[in-house]
């Protein structure tokens, strides 16, 4: 279990611990849950914003500008940035973060990247955690940044008190957005890269799909064109989050409260189903049933619903 001084350090904002941290949320290990109950009391102060949209939309330049924003305005930035891992290693390449290697040297910046280790939905089961963590380390913005999967991004609306989803012109985002349900989640969309020709048409489509959805807090999401490159429309953007935040705030509706409660029940499913399989896994003898019932599947010799009912001893 994490000591005094540990605590202490961490809500100071001290980088090393506030590394370890994140680290011990993210394996699991001992003490992870201790740690958890102590930051608990300590988050709700830091605004959460979530980035998601298709590959290749610019995502880390625009979490780079923004971050830059936010730091220039004299707040202290937290980034947590999810990456793809490989099905069979776990691992990742993480190579997003080169282009934010001059802001990761900053004191008032830290950067974590994370790998997704199979979740869908472009977080990582540990997300949520180190969401927290850098939350009640004191940092004033903590930008989520997702692998950039599309039709699982709704995870994103979880941990976020803004989502951005970010389309660019010419790649037949609008058809994606449909399919992906990011219509429904987005509050603030950045059409990037808004030097590219068919900025005017991605926009006016947007604008007709945003009419046919009928959100139940009657906010009407904003679009802003950005070059993140050049540093073009970041200010607009950074607006426009205040402006949601500040909206959502006020109208704490029933339908905005409902939303709270049903995030708090996913996280509670999630820790549970997490606890249940990490307590089924330490079983006598369940790895050794597992490797052998996992090979006779590969075999067809039995099928993966019946094995699963071995495991748990179901008749």
């Amino acid at each position: 279990m994490p000591d005094a001084e540990f605590l202490e350090k961490l809500f100071a904002g001290d980088p090393r611990t506030v590394a370890r941290s994140i680290t011990l949320a993210e394996n699991g290990g001992n003490g992870a849950a201790e740690l958890m109950k102590a930051v608990f009391p300590k988050t709700g102060n830091a605004m959460v914003i979530g980035i998601t949209g298709a590959p290749g939309a610019g995502k880390s330049s625009l979490v780079d500008r923004l971050a830059e924003f936010y730091k220039n305005a004299g707040e202290r930035v937290g980034i947590v940035c999810i990456d793809p891992s490989s099905p069979f290693s776990g691992g990742a390449i993480l190579g997003d973060r080169i282009r934010m290697s001059t802001l990761g040297l900053d004191k008032n910046v830290f950067i974590r990247s994370m790998a997704t280790r199979g979740n869908l939905g472009g977080l990582s089961r540990a997300t949520v955690d180190a969401v927290a963590i850098l939350d009640a380390a004191g940092f004033d913005k903590v930008i989520v940044e997702t692998v950039g999967v599309g039709q699982d991004e709704v995870e994103i609306v979880k941990t976020a008190d803004v989502s951005v989803v970010v389309l660019v012109p010419g790649m037949g985002d609008d058809i994606q957005a449909i399919k992906a349900g990011i219509m429904e989640i987005g509050d603030v969309f950045v059409i990037n890269k808004a030097d590219r020709e068919g900025v005017m048409r991605t926009q006016k489509e947007l604008e007709a799909l945003l009419n046919l959805a009928h959100r139940p807090d009657m906010w009407n999401p904003p679009i802003v064109p950005t070059i993140a490159t050049e540093n073009k429309g970041i200010d607009e953007l950074a607006a426009a989050i205040e402006k949601y935040v500040g909206f959502s705030s006020r109208a704490f509706s029933e339908g905005i409260s409902e939303r709270k409660e049903s995030i708090a029940r996913w996280r509670l499913l999630e820790l549970l189903r997490e606890r249940l399989l990490s307590d089924l896994l330490r079983s006598d003898g369940i790895e050794a049933k597992l490797d052998k019932l996992a090979a006779a599947s590969a075999q067809k010799q039995i099928d993966p619903y019946s094995a699963v009912e071995e495991l748990l001893g179901v008749k």
